[in-house]
């Protein structure tokens, strides 16, 4: 199955190939997760099939017992590049996005202390809430952005994305240093402080403050 995001006020779709995302990129962050500041970008991946729309409900798979939160600004990839100079990054960006990382932290944490790979705990079906791509020629400066995520009308999260210790331009050099960036690849830039549990029934929305939102309802699996 494709998955696909819609590109806002344009009736179009992109299918979505690669979903890279950064851990600890907001320094009051890794301070919560009892981490250090990282002095490189922090990556991981999640497959296109974790990708779940707006409205939709966010599935916890029975093995948890410790969902939490994670909101984050997406930067949506436009075409094919590899070795991307910082200073031309932003002619390799689509637009943007506001998602939600969520992550059951008990199997990430098993995971972490035993040394292995957060696949599970990150890369469930569900576990990427996007809403549609805002094209860049509507947001000059994706650093000067507010980011928010409540539950249940309570604010959990709120943090502007000039707090991200690695910029996107930053960010798009180092991955395309690695791997190559294709058209519809998704980077989800980090999570600033504030993360916590979600439970059934709760109501999370995810907000890029005056461009976009999303809204969820968790549900367990059986």
């Amino acid at each position: 199955m494709t998955e696909r995001v819609q590109i806002y006020g344009t009736g179009q779709e992109i299918e979505v190939r690669k979903i890279f995302c950064l851990g600890k990129n907001y320094a009051a962050h890794a301070r919560e997760m009892k981490s250090e500041v990282p002095s490189s970008p922090v990556v991981f991946l999640k497959p296109p099939t974790a990708i779940l729309a707006d409205r939709k409900d966010i599935r916890i798979p029975s093995l948890s017992k410790e969902a939490h939160h994670e909101v984050e600004l997406v930067v949506a990839i436009s075409r094919d590049g590899k070795n991307i100079p910082a200073r031309d990054a932003y002619d390799y960006v689509l637009g943007y996005a506001i998602g939600l990382d969520m992550t059951l932290r008990d199997v990430q944490n098993e995971a972490k202390k035993k040394g292995e790979p957060w696949t599970v705990a990150k890369g469930f079906d569900t576990s990427a809430p996007v809403s549609a791509v805002i094209p860049r020629s509507m947001i000059p400066d994706p650093h000067a952005l507010t980011i928010r995520c409540t539950v249940n009308g309570k604010v959990r999260q709120e943090s502007t994305t000039q707090n991200m210790i690695f910029s996107i331009p930053a960010t798009i050099a180092f991955l395309s240093s690695l791997f190559t960036l294709e058209r519809g690849d998704l980077i989800f830039t980090g999570t600033p402080e504030g993360v916590g549990p979600v439970h059934a029934g709760d109501e999370i929305r995810a907000e890029l403050v005056g461009f976009a939102s999303i809204t969820h309802t968790v549900r367990t699996t059986e």
